[in-house]
């Protein structure tokens, strides 16, 4: 992978917050996205491709569990997220002209190369900072997604699914810390700011 630009703008990062928080995607399996394992129309997507940094590299890997070959349905606020993705990555290859490489991610830079991940939680950090919540990670939207369908009353075997967990135990680690009030009051927040 080139190393011209590797930095995340605003929008991009913007556009996967929702599959962040609503799906549990880890980082490197959002940077990994790519549109041939999203069908918009259908509303699903698959988990097929993680972007890492190794050394000096950004590496696409495939993903290869059990869990990872099962589509992930889209809520209507993360097929709208994509939807608007889509269309800023066209005007960036507009744009971009000749100096556009189709990697087929769905998260690129203006380039369309492979989004660094290090820029991408630095700029998922300014998200967070403008939308006034407490600071999180984007690791730390897992659990926070865990805990929001725990508060949902969302079945922990469903949950297991959603956020690709090899082991039960894991997702029920997650359910027995949950604070209903907090949850609550995070829920309230999540939805003040995804309608602004």
């Amino acid at each position: 992978m080139t190393n011209r630009d590797t930095s995340a703008h605003p929008a991009t990062t913007g556009s996967a917050t929702e599959p962040i928080l609503v799906l549990g995607l880890r980082k490197g399996e959002v940077l990994g996205l790519t549109w041939e394992l999203v069908n918009l129309d259908a509303a699903e997507l698959y988990v097929g491709e993680q972007v890492q940094r190794v050394g000096r590299e950004l590496l696409r890997r495939e993903v290869k569990t059990e869990t990872s070959e099962a589509p992930l349905s889209l809520p209507e606020i993360c097929v709208a997220a994509l939807k608007l993705r889509r269309e800023q990555q066209e005007t960036d290859r507009s744009r971009a002209g000749g100096a556009w490489v189709s990697t087929g991610l769905v998260f690129t830079t203006r380039h369309g190369t492979a989004l660094e991940p290090r820029n991408f939680s630095r700029s998922f950090d300014r998200c967070i900072t403008k939308a006034r919540v407490p600071r999180i990670t984007v690791h730390g939207t897992r659990k926070t997604c865990g805990s929001l369908l725990a508060a949902l009353d969302v079945h922990p075997r469903v949950a297991m699914q959603i956020l690709r967990h090899s082991k039960i135990a894991v997702t029920m680690e997650i359910y027995t810390e949950v604070p209903s009030a907090a949850t609550r009051e995070a829920l309230r927040k999540l939805g003040q700011w995804l309608d602004s």
